[in-house]
């Protein structure tokens, strides 16, 4: 078999430069999918129990016209749209997201300590050098030791002092002892901050809903159960575990870079494979509980930072659509997510039942209600790539010599860049390569690291 452009892995990235070439008229081209079901980590499932589960809290918000439009052709009007109500659960009181600009919420003696941590000359004045030192030279030792330094390694399951902080962006809100001190006085919230301080959700079926509608629209371009196997750059052919050998000119790979690299390419040189061992990820624990008592609470998700529950995020998942939890019963769905690594270590076989432990010491279940829930889980071994120091030196290496080959290795683990890692960050790679190819144009979203 022979196509000019062949794309490996049919989640974001994948149908977005499929639906792309397709849009522009190219019909020379395959998506070869591992799974049985598109979507990857944007994908979505109904549980026995008749609840839609995505694989960890997706909402939907845009930096693009074209995601915009794109989303409007699939999905057209049936979708909810919702204000951000986001909350932290630290130190047995809930705080509104963020947690560094409504410290009123605390305990006073824990108030003092964020405010004394940035007051002048208590915060480090020399330039940070890992993620840590930047969270003690922004926020001070009281919000470093409070919040930021046990939230960001129960997330990411990776030391702070590990990471870089050129990720963070928009990501994480900075903060002034001046607006610390407004809000504290005058007892005002600041819960604006962000760039999905208002989001969309598919009525029906989950975020997966949307990338179940383009493999569909693509139709047979779309190969599900092919997983890649071996890739011969030399001569430009790929191999799947189910027999296919594939001649092709172009390729976009979404597969993990590091396995792309270190597992499927023959012969890769050994420079590379040791730059891509270099990569660094996270894992994480999915767990939908559905809970059989109703309770009102407008909350869209919570962040836990504390050692009293595993979970490091909990979403209620029935506020996002009727239609998330089964028809008419009036039962909440929350998913909850563990994040697991080799510097985090997490037992699979006790996970669930640690889970209800945590969502019974947070409030969010009663006692008496832990065993008449149902529980639906899944483990994703990829579930963040972690912008470590050693990241971009190896995405330098890495990335132009696969190019040279014409490989383009793009979206959450193609690419490894968590800062454009977003559900329209990694449509747009994809519909940003196919644009390269189709039309000339430049990329935009991805910028593979220059040499350090």
């Amino acid at each position: 078999m022979q196509v000019k452009f062949l794309i490996i892995g049919a989640g974001p990235t994948g149908l977005g430069a499929a639906w792309r070439l397709h849009e522009l008229g190219e019909q020379d081209f395959l998506v070869l999918e591992a799974n049985s079901y598109p979507g990857g980590l944007s994908a979505s499932f109904k549980d026995d129990w008749g609840f839609t589960w995505d694989i960890g809290g997706h909402v939907i918000f845009s930096h693009y016209p074209y995601f915009d439009a794109l989303l409007a052709e699939v999905l057209g009007n049936e979708y909810e749209e919702h204000q951000r109500i986001a909350r932290i659960r630290a130190a047995d009181t809930w705080t509104p997201y963020p947690y560094q600009n409504n410290i009123r919420y605390l305990p006073k003696q824990i108030q003092w300590e964020c405010v004394e941590g940035l007051l002048p000359g208590r915060r480090p004045q020399t330039r940070p050098s890992n993620f840590e030192e930047w969270i003690y030279t922004v926020f001070g030792q009281g919000l470093a030791k409070h919040f930021m330094l046990p939230y960001n390694f129960k997330v990411w399951a990776f030391p702070p002092k590990l990471m870089s902080f050129q990720w963070i962006g928009e990501r994480v809100s900075v903060i002034d002892l001046e607006g610390v001190l407004k809000n504290l006085i005058l007892e005002a919230d600041n819960v604006s901050w962000g760039p999905n301080s208002r989001f969309r959700f598919p009525r029906h079926g989950g975020t997966g809903e949307i990338y179940q509608r383009m493999a569909a629209k693509l139709g047979d371009k779309v190969h599900l159960k092919s997983p890649l196997l071996k890739l011969d750059l030399q001569n430009k052919r790929a191999f799947t575990e189910n027999g296919l050998e594939i001649r092709f000119q172009h390729m976009l790979s979404t597969a993990p870079l590091d396995k792309l690299v270190r597992e499927i390419i023959n012969d890769a040189p050994a420079e590379y494979k040791r730059a891509a061992e270099q990569l660094e990820h996270s894992g994480v624990f999915v767990a939908g509980v559905g809970v059989n008592s109703a309770r009102t609470d407008d909350t869209c998700w919570m962040y836990f930072p504390e050692s009293n529950a595993p979970f490091y995020r909990v979403t209620n998942l029935h506020n996002y659509s009727p239609n998330i939890a089964p028809a008419g019963s009036g039962k909440r769905a929350l998913l909850c997510e563990v994040s697991f690594s080799k510097h985090k270590q997490e037992d699979p076989a006790t996970m669930e039942r640690r889970i209800l432990d945590g969502l019974v010491n947070t409030t969010l279940l009663q006692e008496q209600d832990r065993e008449s829930n149902s529980i639906w889980s899944m483990r994703v071994d990829y579930g963040y790539p972690t912008p470590t120091l050693e990241r971009d030196r190896a995405l330098a290496l890495i990335q132009p010599w696969l190019q040279a080959q014409g490989v383009f290795s793009r979206g959450r683990f193609g690419g490894w860049r968590y800062e454009v890692g977003n559900m329209d960050h990694s449509v747009m790679q994809g519909v940003e390569w196919a644009d390269l190819l189709l039309k000339g144009e430049p990329e935009t979203t991805y910028a593979v690291p220059a040499p350090c």
